[in-house]
């Protein structure tokens, strides 16, 4: 048996309409991996939702501040550098044809270009000296990798850890990035094989401790 409950409206009394809210959308849009979908609350300011979503991300851990380095020895060439922000580091992108090789990444002093030993000048409190068993030329000599400002491969204006992405030089097959960062932040380093005959090392570097 259906029970129906009558509610009586009162005679000669106006009607109040309920007010219709507007109904809020989440927009996720896709990120890459490590990367954290922040979503974007329709007709709203999206810096509280940021802040919200950033703070309550969890941030990987065990990475440290001491060299890395691999023991794969390829025989791609450079083609890009690209760097992204995430929300617990900041993130370098080498672009190699060929399968990913050899690297080694640590913090030194101050970083000086190849084959000549000059002073590579690096914004930032700590500088990381990124040598990849890549060179920017293939073999007939032509250039592989030629950006338009050797000192700013990348604008890195904004970033928390990032302060400039300068390059060394590429000499004897390697090429050595200088990498201008905040202060001495753990870092970690890895490679992906991409589509085709195509690599990528990656460096992350860490917002904080």
């Amino acid at each position: 048996m259906k029970l129906f409950h009558t509610i009586r409206k009162p005679v000669n009394r106006p009607i109040h309409r309920p007010i219709r809210t507007a109904v809020a959308v989440l927009a996720v849009a896709a990120v890459p991996a490590g990367a954290v979908a922040v979503p974007t609350l329709a007709g709203a300011s999206t810096t509280a939702a940021t802040s919200t979503t950033a703070a309550a991300t969890k941030c990987p851990t065990g990475w440290g501040s001491l060299p890395e380095s691999g023991k794969y020895r390829g025989a791609g060439v450079l083609t890009n550098v690209r760097t992204g922000r995430h929300a617990c580091f900041d993130r370098i992108v080498f672009d190699v044809k060929g399968k990913p090789s050899w690297f080694r990444v640590h913090y030194v002093k101050n970083v000086y270009t190849v084959g000549e030993g000059r002073l590579l000048p690096l914004r930032g409190g700590a500088k990381l000296e990124i040598v990849l068993a890549v060179p920017s030329y293939d073999a007939a000599g032509r250039s592989t990798y030629n950006p338009a400002n050797q000192k700013e491969l990348t604008n890195v204006r904004g970033y928390r850890t990032f302060r400039q992405v300068a390059t060394a030089g590429s000499f004897e097959g390697e090429t050595t990035i200088g990498l201008g960062v905040r202060a001495r932040l753990p870092f970690r380093v890895f490679t992906l094989t991409g589509p085709g005959n195509t690599g990528r090392i990656v460096v992350d570097v860490a917002h904080r401790w």
